[in-house]
Formats: C-alpha cells, structure tokens, sequence
C-alpha cells in the first residue's frame, strides 16, 4: 500500500468473485478459478457487500508463507461500484492528509484519559484531538448517505465519552467519518444496531466536538479523499438523526 497527499494506491493486486465468509477474519474467494481462503481486513458484518458472486478485489500478502496468501480489500455493489473495506486505510488517509495540513505536530496513537486517540495535533498553542471511523454502510444512496456503526462496538461509544470530556477541557476535538464508498458524503448513526452510539454522539456534539465527513473516490486498487465537510447531528421531533 502506497499513499500520496490524500489518495491510498494498493500494489499486487487480483481480482475474484467472493464464495462465503468463513468467520470474521477469513473468507473464500474464487481466484482464477481456484477456491482461496483470504484475509478480511475488516471485522465488521458487511453483509450488504460480502454476498454469494460479488466481483472483489484482493492483494497479495507482502508476508510470504502466510496461512492467507491474499488480503479482501475492496468488493464491487451495484449503485455504489466499488467500495473499499480495508479497516486501516481511513487512518492512512486522515494521516497523509492530516500531514498535509498547516499542523506543527501530527501524530498518532495519541492517550488521554483512558482513551487512545487516533490523532493528536497542535497549530499555534492550541491542541486537536481527531478519533477516525470508516463507514462501509450506505442507507440512502439517492440522498448520499451513509450509517455507522454496522455492528456495536463499545470502544467507539468510550472514545466519544472522552472526546466530549477533552472538548469541555479545551482540546478541539473531531470524529472523522471517512466514507470508504462513492457518491456517500454524510454518515448518521445507525440507531437500529447500536442506539447507545448515537446518544453518545449527540452528547459530545452538544460539548463542542465536531462531526467532520471525508468523502471518497473509491476504485478497485485505490481509496482518495475528494471533500471534506463539517456537520452536527441533530435529533428531529419523531426522534431520528436529521444533518443540520
């Protein structure tokens, strides 16, 4: 995997026509013909994507005598073409274009309070606090928009928890929605699987963090940043997530 200021490019890759998911790290996938046990670099259900013949993308394991000679990173559905689920390209890409930015200091893997933040930066004296989530998950593809999560995950709930906490201490805190699909530009929680994420949302929104969505140009073998737009989530009167 090779990047540039805002784009991700994968080398060695082949394609190949997905069988079934074995668990959530190992799948099947026909390859010239052949069935191969492959490297799913994404833990969650993507059950709209990962069906029976969909066309898939894979690259070649830079490890040699691995148990999966290929990595799953990117699957063909119609509507959205090609769309990338390699969970470590949104930070790659928030990394590059983070670093392109006017920052003095960017780096990653930052601690506070009992979090680990995906990015901490400074510019002039003030102090950033950015936490990165991929979506995967298209719920309106007429309106361009996307859902997160696609299945629970309590450590994002936690990692909101404690945004909210260094925004009131006077960090400028962010959740960066990169939308690993094309034609999505805004991502709202996704209450039916995990309500307790968007309450959590609302609440750091309400302490000043803000809502910021990467919007992608995703082919086969590459992943770029085409925009980026800022947003709060907002609940409407029949209790849904509405973007203001």
């Amino acid at each position: 995997m090779t990047g540039s200021e805002r784009s991700i490019y994968y080398e060695n890759t082949v394609s190949g026509l997905f069988v079934r998911r074995v668990n959530r790290f190992v799948a099947e996938v026909e390859i010239d013909g052949k069935t191969e046990r492959v490297h799913v670099k994404n833990t969650g259900r993507l059950r709209e994507l990962l069906v029976p013949d969909a066309k898939v993308t894979l690259q070649r394991a830079a490890v040699p005598g691995r148990k999966t000679a290929y990595d799953l990173i990117s699957v063909y559905k119609t509507g959205l073409e090609w769309v990338n689920i390699d969970s470590l390209a949104p930070n790659e890409l928030m990394k590059l274009y983070l670093r392109s930015q006017d920052y003095d200091v960017v780096r990653p893997e930052y601690t506070y309070g009992d979090s680990r933040f995906d990015f901490y930066m400074e510019r002039q004296g003030e102090k950033y606090l950015t936490e990165v989530k991929g979506c995967t998950l298209a719920v309106d593809l007429e309106k361009g928009i996307g859902s997160f999560p696609d299945a629970p995950t309590e450590r994002g709930v936690k990692h909101l928890e404690e945004l909210a906490a260094a925004a009131q201490a006077g960090y400028h805190c962010a959740i960066a929605f990169v939308i690993q699909m094309n034609g999505i530009y805004t991502v709202l929680p996704n209450d039916e699987t995990q309500p307790e994420f968007g309450q959590a949302l609302m609440r750091a929104v309400e302490a000043g963090v803000q809502v910021v969505y990467y919007s992608c140009l995703v082919e086969a073998d590459r992943i770029r940043i085409l925009g980026v737009t800022r947003g709060t989530e907002n609940h409407t009167k029949n209790g849904k997530h509405e973007v203001k």
